[in-house]
């Protein structure tokens, strides 16, 4: 399945299941939950049509001797669960209609966690169909079928990315609910970038959904890797959204336990030291917690407790922030790497949690700070920072060396309220950290990636250009065509036109055939594979001004389209006989459309081609030649001097990288002289604006009195 394919598979499916939500009048929050159990019904199924012939195969062959194990057993071994007559789709498909579906849901989920290690049971909903077929009788077999849709080959991998778009989803619409269980995928695929979890033991003490789970599965497979060197460990305090994250890592093929806990409280997996990798979006500016619950816990009290100074009377943590700041340091093993949100205000946080800041950057672990844009969460607006921790930089020659990166600028905007990284945008801002870090044949072999992408995109330029052009020419040949055998036509049927009609008719077959066959030509560019830096610079130079000539070209073909498209409609009108078969036959109906679809595909493969080549100058700009270099307005590398001394501790990047001065070649003077025109109009617009309310006054008072 492509990615298309996919996209449109998700779209459908979603449209589908919202529309019946909104038929039954169910609330998102009530909704969310048993959908995503159907989605794992239909997963369970396809994965066990795998190994079926294979679990009945085994059971055959040992069957009466010594070595008999039942079915379950296999199925156990062979696919991860065993799936009964009962709970099998085709059967809950096609269950009569005077038959409970909520029933028949129940008994199935239930009889798949029967064969279930313990961790995983009670995972699955039952109780919430009961509450939907309340509402309408129907909308849970028409559920059933819409899921039906997805391929029965369809693998663990595209149901992996079915239930997260669902979570995506269920989340947008729950707006700041929605946010408890979902991290948007473009955030936590950041964090999975820097710190590459790719073996050993991943934590997240405040997991939601388990999405940071899933984005470091996805790194492990696309970076060849093996699934099983890895195994969670999860925690979360809300029972239904722990369900999800385990119902999440079983749709993933996902090794690890989700505990429902409270991570203040509660230390299940004595986390201690004890962690590969850590990674969260913990709760912001929480103010309950009892100092009294963390205090003698060393995964909290070794860098100090976030505390009013003095006497606390009040047993409370001023703000928990820096509990979970600590918790993540602590939970590193002597190896470890963490990456997780917190609130801008906790980068400059005074009093206590500054002596916390302090030790942990002292320390030598902080490795990077990253400046996110507003708008990429779903719980809040206000603008959110990354941390990242790296316990091997504090013995590496980076140990006082701090990046700081404000990526605040860089985003795609998805609608009015929400933004995300792109993938290639998530990618250059890894490679600035990987640069940083003295990786340059990394940041090579992305720029490598996206010449290849160019090349692809490329080839797929000819073909929309030959295709519209050969469109225009034959367009316009059997328009002219038509034109020479309508006049006569309508000469025989007519007796000919008179007056204003036959001027009209006259004049625009004289148009049509004096129209010159389009001509556009495209500019030749030959392309090929790049590994060397300055190679790829070549290769981008050579891109760029193709490109260029690309857009003369387009103009020509956008010139033709339209003087062709209206000349079609005057014909359409004016000179298109009625019941006239020719007209069809020369292909001449929605010929407008047919050139729009055609022109859009030319478009799509050049703004294809401009994407690749955009990503690829967007690194290669600001580091042409190769290797990490503070980019002011974007990156700064700060050493002990300058966050210590001179910003004493701050770690808001905003401090550090600088703002970037868009147009250098402003002199003061010239500055001064634009500032003194635009304060000569304000000056203008506030008289002309006092001028107006007089106006409008006076009018009101006549109306009035």
């Amino acid at each position: 399945m492509t990615n298309e394919q996919l996209k449109k598979l998700e779209n459908d499916l979603w449209a589908s299941a919202n529309s019946l939500r909104a038929y039954g009048g169910i609330k998102a929050a009530d909704y969310a939950v048993p959908v995503l159990g159907l989605i794992f019904l239909r997963f369970s199924e396809n994965k066990y049509s795998q190994y079926e012939a294979e679990i009945l195969n085994e059971y055959l062959a040992t069957k009466g001797s010594r070595l008999e194990r039942s079915v379950e057993s296999i199925a156990l071994s062979k696919c991860g669960f065993y799936l009964p007559d009962y709970a099998r789709y085709d059967y809950l498909l096609t269950l009569p209609g005077d038959k409970s579906m909520a029933k028949a849901l129940q008994k199935a989920m239930e009889g798949i966690e029967e064969h279930q290690d313990e961790k995983f049971k009670d995972v699955l909903p039952k109780e919430a169909y009961f509450e939907i077929e309340k509402k309408k009788a129907d909308i849970l077999p028409q559920l059933l079928k819409t899921f039906s849709d997805i391929p029965k080959d369809a693998t663990g991998d595209v149901f992996g990315k079915i239930y997260e778009y669902f979570l995506g989803e269920f989340a947008m619409s729950e707006g700041q609910k929605g946010g408890e269980f979902f991290t948007p995928t473009s955030v936590v695929r950041f964090i999975v970038e820097v710190i590459e979890p790719f073996a050993g033991k991943i934590y997240d003490p405040a997991c939601g959904s388990g999405g940071m789970f899933v984005q470091s599965a996805k790194f492990i497979q696309e970076t060849k890797h093996d699934l099983s060197d890895i195994y969670v460990y999860g925690q979360e305090y809300m029972s239904e959204t722990a369900r999800l994250a385990k119902m999440n890592l079983m749709v993933n093929n996902i090794r690890g336990e989700i505990t429902e806990t409270n991570s203040y409280e509660s230390d299940p997996y004595n986390s201690l030291g004890k962690f590969d990798f850590v990674m969260a979006n913990p709760p912001f500016n929480v103010k309950s917690v009892k100092e009294s619950t963390v205090k003698n816990d060393p995964r909290f009290y070794q860098f100090g407790l976030p505390k009013n100074k003095g006497k606390n009377t009040d047993d409370s943590i001023t703000d928990a922030n820096y509990l979970w700041v600590s918790l993540f340091a602590t939970s590193l093993n002597e190896k470890g790497r963490a990456g997780f949100v917190m609130p801008n205000s906790a980068s400059d946080a005074g009093n206590s949690e500054y002596d916390i800041r302090k030790k942990i950057v002292d320390s030598g672990i902080v490795d990077c700070m990253v400046s996110m844009p507003s708008n990429m969460f779903f719980t809040v607006t206000l603008p959110a920072t990354l941390w990242f921790f790296d316990k091997q930089k504090a013995l590496s020659e980076r140990k006082d060396t701090i990046l700081f990166l404000d990526a605040r600028n860089v985003y795609t905007q998805i609608d009015r309220a929400h933004r995300e990284w792109k993938e290639e945008q998530i990618q250059n801002l890894a490679a600035i950290v990987r640069l940083y870090r003295g990786e340059t044949d990394r940041y090579l072999a992305l720029i490598s990636h996206y010449a290849k992408q160019a090349i692809e995109a490329q080839a797929a330029v000819p073909r929309a250009f030959e295709a519209l052009q050969t469109k225009l020419k034959t367009g316009l040949i059997n328009l002219q065509k038509y034109a020479a055998d309508s006049q006569a036509k309508r000469t025989a049927k007519d007796g000919g036109l008179f007056g204003e009609a036959k001027g009209a008719v006259a004049d625009l077959i004289q148009k049509l055939t004096a129209l010159p066959l389009p001509v556009a030509a495209l500019p030749d560019c030959s392309l090929s594979e790049v590994e060397e830096n300055a190679a790829q610079l070549a290769f981008a130079e050579t891109l760029s001004e193709y490109l260029t000539a690309l857009k003369a070209t387009d103009t020509l073909l956008k010139n033709h389209k339209d003087a062709l498209s209206e000349l079609w409609a005057e014909a359409d009108k004016s000179l298109k006989l009625k019941n006239d078969k020719t007209w069809a036959e020369l292909e001449l109906n929605n010929f407008p459309k047919a050139l729009d679809e055609l022109y859009q595909h030319w478009k799509t493969a050049t703004e294809t081609l401009t994407y690749w080549h955009n990503s690829m100058d967007w690194l290669q700009s600001r580091f042409p030649e190769a290797k990490y270099t503070d980019i002011v307005g974007l990156c700064k590398a700060a050493d002990k001097t300058e966050y210590a001394d001179e910003q004493d501790y701050s770690l808001n990047a905003g401090r550090y990288v600088g703002v970037e001065n868009i147009d250098d070649s402003i002199s003061e003077s010239e500055f001064k002289l634009i500032l003194k025109e635009k304060h000569q109009k304000l000056t203008k617009l506030n008289k002309d604006s006092l001028e107006l309310e007089i106006v409008i006054d006076e009018n009101l008072k006549k109306i009035l009195f």
